[in-house]
């Protein structure tokens, strides 16, 4: 690959999944873990396809011969993204086909296509097809002007089927001729699980899967036809829409609306098996897709659904080692958080440290009868929530509590409408998002009345209120109770609730408003300060960076000498180590068991140092397009535990890869001499050791003078 200015977005992101793959493809990780890691591609090739390509597809259409920044047209680009993901997809099902699943079958896990079905398996399988699938399923014509709905991302069964010779045509339910293929699709029913297990051997559980069972014994749903051919696939569609942000009251039935074009918008892609090309032509060409579009596998279509074998494994045998999260050494269970904060911040790491810290100071929150308002940032949640359970609880005992719930997070919105409506039945002040803005910072204010007086609590993050992902996302967050932070917390709520002008914030940095240019003022600062005998040095990692503003300025800062060093977790369109433009850059990657997400930015400015975190990546959506915070990290000992954890994540040597000057990735490994380190694992032992430490201290004991 010669050497660019920029990487293309779409293609940066792809070369993400084969980092992930890279991971499923590791013989020596655990097989569940492989599994999941081929699952995670899968899903995240689904949200890909119907967002960014639907969007290149809909340029093609529109505006054929404009470029992007590389000069490529949307056609062009699309060709390149379908030869990649068609190159990924093949060594993803190679790895599940011919590597994972047959190592689990040796561990006594075993998958069974139909057509190995013991006469056993067989009866089972039959008996259960007519008395608990058959009534179930929804066989649908094609034989009218358009095919029938197919739903996005759906599985479907497709039959080719012939009518059996003397019958009359008027006793069948379909009118075509013989000369016409007569064509049948069948929705796979998500309301029965997916896996099904079979009767087998004492040695192994042995799995086949509804689908397979449905192709196998389709016959049954078509009497008076023969099944020729059957084929099982899958659609993926446009579902890059935007909510019509004009809706006012109606805002949620605009989202609703939304959720309903998803399932009937144009066709992206197909992933298909092999067992009909006839069938594949026919649907294809009805959907109107190219060739390009169709992914046609050896194998079990949509292996992320298959990380529900885990719950076999009650051992642990084929995942990695039980990591616990520990409560954070300097905080006690069952104690609330106040007196604590008013002499320090406390610092979270989660997953190493328990997410439990959060949820309590949200509840202790709720149920102090000292505590006047509590004002938080919604995005994704997820279900059964103690966090909106504790929201909830303190609205009903008359404490005035805001929550700023943003609907338009993408794939949850369904989630969030339900749960939001559950906020307003009891009382909480329910924000939906702001115009144009989707609301992706993570703060919550606690406002408390006092001895000396009202205070403010601030809880700051990089993620989601979600105490689910807090056990998979690395992610940092702060408690403080800071009163120029809670300040500006304050003035923040005010901003994006109401009609308050735009104050300025001096320790919190807003987007769209003033984090980019603080970002930018930094980047400008570094390269003023930087000389040959002492160079600037900025150090960030993230998820993703592709903002042209922010690129070109680390490029004028390496120009000038300053180090930058970069860690990405995701997509990267800068290009390093090119002279002339880059070569003080350096960028490095880590995909391991927990999914690295948080935010984290270094300036040394001079000996000054300045640390921040934050909820924004740096891309245009985030900068410019969402309400972001970033927020100073001041406290000494939280400052050093960050800068410490910053710098340990670049040496690692055995999950990690880094970018190269001509756009490929190289996976990195311990050079000679060297012991390999992989720093989640020393993070995990960190917090194992604080945790042994603070439970084998001495307790302190008041011994108390009696007279005698």
């Amino acid at each position: 690959m010669a050497e660019k200015k920029l990487i293309n977005r779409e293609l940066s992101w792809i070369e993400f999944n084969a980092r992930v793959l890279h991971e499923a493809c590791r013989k020596e990780l655990p097989l569940m873990e492989r599994l999941r890691f081929l699952g995670i591609v899968t899903s995240n090739f689904h949200e890909f396809f119907q967002v960014r390509v639907a969007s290149l597809k809909r340029a093609e259409k529109l505006t054929p011969h404009a470029t992007d920044a590389n000069g490529q047209t949307a056609a062009a680009l699309l060709r390149e993204i379908a030869a990649r993901c068609h190159q990924i997809t093949h060594l993803q099902y190679e790895t599940l086909m011919d590597d994972v699943l047959p190592a689990l079958a040796r561990e006594g896990i075993a998958y069974v296509n139909a057509r190995d079905y013991s006469s056993a398996q067989k009866s089972y399988t039959e008996s259960l097809f007519r008395h608990e699938i058959f009534p179930v399923l929804t066989p649908l014509r094609t034989d009218g002007p358009e095919i029938p709905q197919i739903g996005n991302m759906r599985l479907h069964a497709a039959f080719l089927l012939e009518p059996i010779e003397g019958l009359h045509a008027e006793q069948s339910v379909f009118s075509a001729k013989k000369s016409t293929d007569i064509v049948a699709i069948v929705p796979i029913p998500e309301s029965i699980p997916r896996i099904v297990w079979l009767p087998g051997s004492e040695q192994a559980r042995q799995f086949t899967v509804l689908d397979d069972i449905i192709a196998q014994y389709g016959t049954e749903l078509f009497p008076g036809y023969n099944v020729k051919e059957t084929l099982l696939f899958q659609i993926a569609r446009d579902a890059d829409f935007s909510v019509d942000e004009d809706a006012g009251n109606n805002f949620i039935q605009a989202m609703e609306e939304v959720l309903v074009k998803r399932q009937s918008s144009f066709a992206v892609r197909m992933v298909c098996n092999a067992t009909s090309q006839k069938l594949r032509s026919i649907i294809q060409e009805k959907l109107s897709l190219a060739d390009d579009d169709v992914y046609q596998v050896n194998g079990l279509i949509d292996p992320s659904t298959l990380m529900d074998l885990a719950a076999l494994d009650e051992a642990g045998r084929f995942l990695y080692p039980d990591w616990e999260a520990f409560y954070p050494a300097g905080l006690q269970e069952g104690e609330t958080l106040w007196n604590t904060l008013r002499q320090h911040d406390i610092l979270l790491n989660v997953p190493y440290e328990s997410y439990e810290p959060v949820v309590s100071f949200i509840r202790d929150a709720a149920h102090d009868e000292n505590v006047l308002a509590i004002k938080m940032t919604l995005y994704r949640t997820g279900s059964n929530s103690p966090i909106v359970q504790a929201l909830k609880e303190a609205a009903q005992s008359g404490k005035t509590v805001t929550a700023f719930v943003e609907l338009k997070a993408r794939f949850d919105e369904k989630r969030n409408i339900s749960w939001a409506s559950e906020l307003e039945k009891a009382g909480v002040i329910v924000i939906y998002g702001v115009v144009n803005l989707k609301v992706h910072a993570k703060i919550c204010l606690v406002v408390r009345r006092e001895s000396d007086g009202i205070r403010r609590y601030v809880h700051l993050s990089t993620g989601n209120y979600n105490p689910k992902t807090a056990r998979l996302y690395q992610d940092f967050s702060i408690f403080t109770a800071n009163q120029d932070i809670a300040g500006d917390a304050t003035l923040f709520f005010n901003v994006i609730s109401g009609y308050s002008a735009l104050q300025p914030m001096h320790h919190l940095y807003m987007a769209p408003v003033t984090l980019k240019t603080r970002l930018l003022d930094m980047i400008e600062r570094e390269i003023r300060q930087s000389s040959p005998e002492h160079p600037g040095l900025i150090i960030a990692k993230m998820n993703s960076l592709c903002h042209a503003e922010i690129r070109e300025a680390l490029y004028r800062a390496s120009c000038a000498g300053v180090r930058v060093r970069l860690n990405i977790r995701g997509i990267c369109t800068l290009v390093p180590g090119v002279p002339g433009q880059s070569e003080n850059i350096s960028v490095v990657s880590i995909i391991d068991r927990y999914l690295e997400h948080s935010r984290i930015i270094y300036f040394q400015n001079g000996g000054a140092e300045e640390l921040y975190l934050s909820s924004a990546d740096w891309m245009d959506r985030n900068l410019d397009r969402r309400i972001e915070l970033m927020f100073p990290v001041t406290d000494p000992a939280v400052f050093k535990t960050v800068k410490e954890t910053l710098l340990l994540y670049f040496q690692d040597n055995t999950h990690s890869h880094e970018l190269q000057a001509d756009g490929t990735w190289k996976a990195k490994s311990p050079e000679e001499g060297n012991a390999a380190l992989r720093v989640q694992e020393v993070l995990y032992k960190k917090y194992k050791k604080l945790d042994e430490m603070k439970k084998s201290a001495p307790k302190q004991e008041f011994v108390i003078r009696r007279k005698n």
